[in-house]
């Protein structure tokens, strides 16, 4: 069993930044990736990124470029940067483990999730 907990959730100001970090705790060596998605009010679940173990990482297409993930073995934490931050970002921010299965992942483990709103 995996323990994730997010924190770094908020209010924000289009156009600003916010740091997710989420503290992994628990059977850690099961899972080899770990990963933030996110659900805005009405919509499914997505995507937002990803950082395998060994580094690799995998975002949406349409968040690249404002969004990195990255990770801290040694704490057991993975964190996701947030710049130029626009309204249709506010979502509850989710962080979740598991595994690769070829070229998708089989996320087992998730936090309980953390809100983020930007509005001005």
């Amino acid at each position: 069993q995996v323990t994730l907990a997010e924190s770094g959730g908020g209010l924000v100001q289009p156009g600003g930044s916010l740091r997710l970090s989420c503290a992994a705790s628990g059977s850690i060596l099961s899972t080899n990736v770990m990963g933030w998605y996110r659900q805005a009010p009405g919509k499914q679940r997505e995507l937002v990124a990803v950082i395998t173990g060994g580094g690799s990482t995998n975002y949406a297409g349409s968040l690249k470029g404002r969004f990195t993930i990255s990770k801290d073995n040694a704490k057991n934490t993975v964190s996701l940067q947030m710049n130029s931050l626009k309204p249709e970002d506010t979502a509850v921010y989710y962080c979740s483990a598991g595994t690769t299965y070829g070229t998708t992942y089989r996320m087992t483990y998730w936090g309980k999730g953390t809100l983020v709103t930007v509005s001005s």
